[in-house]
């Protein structure tokens, strides 16, 4: 999953980055308003974290613009303002969630895990089918027979997104955009490597080929 964390504190930001990376995300990180929706408007995120207190545009303006130009994608708050006025304003801006700063990081993953699996359909509570589970802490998978198998971070990312949208014709082009970060090197190629490799894990039927098409997840479902 791809997220934009927008986040002008310099020091914070790229701490913040790097626990989502370690979280199994691919995080890009803005530092101001402007730039940040410019990203959004032309990145396709799965999620967005944004501080309200930006330099050079708002984050509530920023959130409404988006809004206003029909992008959905969920936006979790994250400022040092407390106030309920700014929450009832966050909200009302199409905010989908709201925290406030100072907090611990465990509590951001876990809001963020949440509004992704609501605005995900069919999606609650554990990520798994009737073979196996996706322990999101270890990053691993725990099959029905206890046999436990790590996943790499691109495998982890890769399989994740696969759960969140069972049943979906999935292209190599869209699951490139969704599981890298901005500034890597996106061959859309190595997709069908990592695919190979989770059917090595999970079985060969949960992830179907799709002939000029691109993958389908959950054959079982």
């Amino acid at each position: 999953m791809r997220l934009l964390l927008v986040e002008d504190d310099a020091e914070l930001g790229p701490q913040l980055q790097v626990a989502l990376q370690r979280a199994g995300y691919a995080a890009d990180l803005a530092t101001d308003g402007i730039e940040a929706e410019a990203a959004g408007n032309v990145e396709p995120y799965d999620l967005i974290v944004l501080d309200l207190g930006l330099p050079k545009r708002s984050g509530l303006e920023v959130l409404s613009n988006w809004r206003n130009k029909h992008i959905h994608t969920p936006v979790i708050i994250l400022t040092a303002r407390a106030g309920w006025q700014e929450k009832v304003a966050g909200f009302n801006a199409g905010a989908d969630d709201y925290i406030g700063k100072p907090f611990q990081i465990e509590e951001l993953l876990v809001r963020i895990n949440a509004v992704l699996k609501r605005s995900a359909a069919n999606v609650i509570g554990e990520l798994q089918t009737s073979h196996f589970k996706l322990d999101e802490q270890t990053q691993s998978i725990i099959l029905n027979n206890g046999e436990h198998h790590d996943l790499t971070g691109t495998e982890f990312r890769l399989l994740r997104y696969f759960m969140l949208h069972p049943g979906h014709v999935l292209s190599k082009t869209v699951l490139t955009e969704h599981i890298y970060e901005y500034d890597e090197d996106k061959d859309s190629n190595v997709i069908e490597v990592y695919v190979n490799r989770l059917r090595q894990k999970i079985g060969a039927d949960l992830i179907q080929t799709r002939r000029g098409q691109g993958y389908v997840f959950g054959a079982d479902q």
